[in-house]
């Protein structure tokens, strides 16, 4: 008897066990899940941070940083080599100009004029590719990923999306929306920091 109640046992033992190894630093904002490692360009990635953008009350989308080591600060993160990706995940349907108008205004708010003129080619690039898409409805899945060997790469879905921009400086750029000296939301940025 205690042989048999041994071998029914071990099974939920095991799961507990491999259960209990599991990262715990997974994330799930607004029922988008956010997987606590990845992997880009040969690299591993791991799971910074994630959270939810919201506007006027309205849920916006879910945003998650990916580094290939966590960092707690804006500099460590810009000053860290190596392929990162910023995951964003739309919560609701959003029109094309409307999305790319936001994340230059997040660019506009965070650099001077004559940073602004140097990213100024880039910037345009950036803008009519995500406008080209036309809408971006609930449920897409955006990636901005830096691609050492490349540059900033904006993927939809699996889908490559306009020519790969070159300079980290762009991609560097890029972060500061989210995680720069005004930011597009605080709160965010302390949760893609790891602080949230």
């Amino acid at each position: 008897m205690h042989t048999t109640l041994h071998h029914l046992l071990r099974p939920a033992l095991l799961a507990a066990a491999l259960t209990a190894t599991l990262p715990a630093n997974a994330a799930e904002v607004a029922g988008v899940r956010f997987d606590d490692k990845t992997s880009l360009a040969g690299s591993e990635l791991v799971l910074n941070g994630a959270a939810l953008r919201t506007r006027f009350m309205l849920k916006i989308y879910a945003i998650g940083l990916y580094l290939p080591r966590a960092a707690n600060s804006p500099e460590a993160i810009t000053g860290s080599s190596g392929p990162k990706r910023i995951q964003i995940t739309t919560l609701r349907d959003l029109g094309a100009s409307e999305f790319a108008d936001a994340l230059v205004d997040g660019l506009k708010r965070n650099h001077s004029e004559a940073e602004l003129a140097r990213l100024q080619p880039r910037i345009d690039d950036f803008r009519n590719t995500i406008v080209a898409l036309k809408s971006t409805p609930a449920g897409s899945q955006i990636r901005l990923e830096w691609l050492p060997a490349s540059g900033t790469r904006l993927s939809v879905g699996n889908e490559v999306r306009g020519k790969d921009i070159p300079g980290e400086d762009f991609y560097q750029a890029l972060l500061r929306i989210w995680l720069g000296e005004k930011p597009v939301d605080t709160d965010l940025k302390k949760a893609l920091l790891g602080k949230g």
